[in-house]
């Protein structure tokens, strides 16, 4: 899994305009009969295999093209050279779509449990070693938001602002209830939280954590409050910060 949250709603968006442009019928026909061919195809051939001529399939073509689905060449088929030009021709490319509304996370807790296995310690459950990996991950990701962004001092309202970039990105939809309190009313690893919620709530709420230790967020703890359809966790204003005041 990519570490950078960014580059995961870039991909996210990228796959919402693919499956756009594989909305139309005969757009998303060729798409599959050139993915199955196994080879490059001419437009005259996706065009017969759609019943369609051969300049509406040049425009479908290029706009799946576009899309980053496939890419075009120019290649004699069958690799036979011919005087004159050579026809352009179309293959699938290596891009995988995957579109969840809500936004879901899975391949995050994957990683976070490869990690556990990989790096599991004598003295330790398997429980124990998912937890601590996804505390340490979120904690990196924090102190690199801290390194991009050079925020200063972090108080419970700055710094709820400056966790709402990755919770968005990462899919948990946050809420501002108020000025120093955060609901995320998305849990990015839904239904699997439901199987195991002991184990997958535990690391949610280790790598929350982690990541306002990174950033150096004063004031603001993450907490398990779960909530039916919601995230198990807010984050929250501490009890000391409201005592001294501080921002």
């Amino acid at each position: 899994m990519a570490s950078d949250p960014t580059a995961q709603a870039d991909a996210a968006d990228s796959a919402i305009d693919s499956v756009s442009v594989l909305s139309e019928d005969s757009r998303r026909r060729m798409f599959a009969f050139i993915r199955r061919a196994r080879r490059a195809v001419t437009r005259d051939e996706a065009a017969a295999s759609v019943g369609i001529s051969r300049k509406l399939a040049a425009f479908h073509l290029d706009k799946l093209v576009d899309a980053g689905l496939l890419r075009a060449r120019y290649e004699s088929p069958g690799g036979i050279r011919k005087v004159g030009r050579q026809p352009k021709v179309y293959e699938p490319t290596d891009a995988q779509i995957t579109v969840s509304i809500p936004d879901r996370r899975h391949e995050l807790l994957a990683d976070l449990l490869l990690d556990a296995v990989l790096t599991e310690g004598r003295d330790e459950s398997a429980a124990q070693a998912a937890v601590r990996t996804a505390e340490q991950r979120g904690r990196e990701l924090g102190e690199a938001a801290r390194e991009e962004t050079r925020p200063g001092r972090l108080g419970p309202e700055r710094g709820l602002t400056a966790c709402e970039r990755l919770l968005e990105q990462y899919g948990y939809e946050p809420v501002r209830e108020t000025p120093t309190r955060l609901r995320l009313r998305n849990c990015p690893f839904h239904p699997l939280a439901g199987k195991a919620p002991d184990l997958v709530c535990g690391m949610n709420h280790a790598f929350l954590g982690g990541y306002l230790k990174g950033l150096e967020v004063n004031g603001v703890h993450a907490v398990l409050a779960p909530e039916p359809g919601e995230c198990c966790v807010q984050l929250g204003r501490t009890d000391a910060a409201r005592e001294d005041g501080t921002d």
